[in-house]
């Protein structure tokens, strides 16, 4: 039966036949043949049949899992500015900073307020820490203090090539 079924099958490769719609040309082996008759269902049809209620589900998931992972980020989000008011020493808040503004180093300083950069322009730049009683801590503040007088500070932006080469401009 084989050897028939490519014997046929080259066969039809030979045999030419126009398409009625659209007047191409083409091998009656490359044609998709379908049937109106019922046939009984093979394996093949359940497969497919339940591989289409998988992509159903998948597809199904992937939508609610998108809208969960929203609404997810939307309440993180609007918990921030309670968290970082937690965090925050109580006279930081009455600064009245945007939480948003106010990113956390913790040694040796506290925080960085950017002030103004949740509304899209940094207006002011605002080192913050607690007052210690370490005296290693003291001299280190007193030194950024000095350097921050003294204007000793610039701007570098630090590039990590894929490489891991490390460059500054």
């Amino acid at each position: 039966m084989v050897e028939s079924f490519v014997e046929m099958f080259n066969q039809l490769k030979t045999i030419h036949c126009m398409c009625p719609k659209c007047d191409n040309i083409m091998r009656a082996s490359d044609l998709k043949l379908i049937s109106k008759d019922k046939t009984d269902k093979t394996w093949l049809d359940t497969l497919d049949s339940k591989t289409k209620t998988i992509e159903n589900k998948e597809d199904k998931f992937a939508e609610e899992e998108s809208k969960i992972r929203e609404e997810s980020r939307k309440k993180g989000r609007e918990q921030v500015p309670k968290l970082i008011n937690q965090s925050l020493n109580k006279n930081f808040l009455k600064l009245k900073y945007d939480p948003y503004d106010v990113k956390a180093i913790l040694h040796p300083i506290d925080f960085v307020a950017f002030d103004g950069m949740n509304e899209g322009q940094v207006n002011n730049v605002t080192l913050l820490s607690n007052k210690t009683e370490n005296p290693h801590l003291q001299s280190i503040h007193g030194e950024i203090a000095k350097a921050i007088k003294n204007k000793a500070y610039d701007w570098k932006v630090l590039h990590v090539a894929e490489d891991g080469e490390v460059t500054y401009k």
